[in-house]
């Protein structure tokens, strides 16, 4: 029984020898004094005057009056100031059909059982991936499996940097910086990058954007393309650049490492203890940190349209089921001097990473047989002329998939760029960056358009 008052003598026998037990406090009241009381309050203890107030709290949204609110009115009656500068309010963690987790619908998961089945690191990565403040999440097998699925990326990705270490090696005072390649300059540069949008992320509390960054730089950027390209100064130990291929991979995946090692710990502290790096432990590194001169964007803009003419080809290749043995002539037609310049000098590359057996280059599509498969990229448009391995039907069908998704893409920038309000309230380089894509969309339908003319000619 509840009562609003206190009563003279007891309901139920009369007695009025009746007193209200001394031990009995409101579980929130108490838990609101959890800042300071846990630090040696009432008195003046060094715990208290270092650890009082605190920085951050983070919370789920169901109790913020319950205990939030109760921790702030304490802490500023008894300690004259709030317990911490930050809230950080999540979401629930539902299962994958969106409901609440109880033990009425038995669809609790017991993180020990999920930690011996997919690791630590896998769950925690989870629980982040996709995450926003204050939203809920749905928790799948679906989910654990891409986890454990990135640790094993990243590991393998160690495993292949480790085999080509040798047990002596370091990088003190002997690294030939004017011998970096454009694919060297390039991953630096977008560490560099990485390392400032995931620190912008995390001061902001975006967990999940930050995790998301850090997960497609290693994935796509570092083990997809950086690691295939530096391969032949790899193999080869007399190779001009090994050196500073090693020092490149060492530096970026060291750096890598710190900013994933929030997410995921274990793995990141296992592999950095592995690298040349001069630390005790990952945990206690210095965090990476934006400079201006380890930014080279003229290499990030040559790697750009390296990797887009050869996933142009590939895809060619993939969809005209091209077998990967079958070397192929490309025909790049480009009067800029900065991708001529590139051709030359990344010729090896093009013809390993595209399978290409010849690149000629010239500055009209004269000569070219109408029946060659075409790509369209930024500055250049890349033939291949593979003669009776095309299906001239198929490769209409294909631009016309293409112009079609360009025709959308140009309707959006143009829509957005005749809205006034627009272009007159968004940030100039906002606007900017959309006459640019329109420029771009419209030199790429032109070229598509002329394209399908020749081949249905066909």
């Amino acid at each position: 029984m509840v009562l609003r008052s206190a009563p003279d003598k007891c309901s139920k026998c009369g007695s009025t020898n009746i007193r209200q037990d001394e031990d009995v406090l409101d579980t929130w009241f108490s838990s609101a004094l959890w800042p300071f009381s846990t630090l040696g309050w009432p008195e003046e203890t060094e715990d208290l005057k270092y650890f009082y107030p605190t920085n951050v709290l983070v919370t789920g949204y169901d109790i913020i009056f319950f205990w939030v609110a109760r921790m702030i009115f304490s802490g500023l009656e008894h300690m004259g100031k709030e317990p911490f500068r930050y809230v950080l309010i999540h979401g629930l963690v539902r299962d994958a059909q969106g409901r609440k987790m109880s033990k009425s619908l038995g669809n609790g998961i017991d993180p020990l059982e999920v930690i011996d089945k997919y690791g630590t690191d896998a769950l925690r990565y989870a629980l982040t991936a996709g995450t926003s403040p204050g939203n809920d999440m749905r928790f799948s097998e679906e989910k654990l499996e891409a986890s454990r699925n990135f640790a094993n990326k990243i590991w393998n990705a160690f495993r292949f940097v480790m085999m080509n270490f040798d047990d002596d090696i370091s990088f003190a005072g002997n690294i030939d910086e004017s011998g970096f390649t454009v694919a060297d300059k390039w991953i630096l540069s977008r560490i560099n990058s990485v390392a400032k949008e995931v620190t912008e992320n995390l001061e902001k509390f975006e967990l999940g954007i930050g995790l998301q960054k850090i997960y497609d730089f290693i994935w796509d950027e570092f083990c997809d393309w950086y690691i295939e390209l530096v391969k032949p100064r790899l193999y080869d130990r007399d190779a001009k650049g090994r050196r500073e291929a090693l020092y490149v991979l060492n530096k970026v995946l060291a750096d890598a490492m710190k900013l994933l090692h929030p997410f995921m710990p274990f793995i990141t502290e296992e592999i950095y203890s592995h690298l040349v790096t001069g630390d005790e432990s990952i945990m206690i590194s210095s965090w990476p940190k934006y400079s201006d001169k380890v930014l080279y964007p003229e290499e990030e803009k040559q790697m750009q349209f390296i990797m887009d003419a050869v996933r142009g080809i590939r895809n060619i290749r993939a969809e005209m089921d091209v077998p990967a043995s079958r070397k192929a002539k490309a025909i790049f037609v480009t009067r800029d001097i900065r991708i001529i310049n590139l051709l030359e000098s990344e010729k090896a590359t093009f013809g390993r990473l595209a399978g290409l057996s010849e690149i000629l280059r010239q500055e009209a599509k004269d000569g070219i047989s109408g029946d060659a498969a075409a790509v369209v990229v930024e500055g250049a448009e890349i033939y291949l002329p593979l003669e009776d391995l095309i299906d001239i039907e198929k490769e209409i069908e294909r631009l016309e998939k293409e112009k079609a998704n360009l025709e959308a893409e140009l309707e959006r920038v143009n829509k957005m760029l005749s809205n006034e309000g627009f272009v007159s309230r968004a940030p100039a380089h906002v606007v900017g960056a959309e006459r640019e894509k329109q420029k771009k969309y419209t030199e790429m339908y032109e070229k598509i358009t002329e394209r399908l003319k020749t081949l249905k000619k066909h």
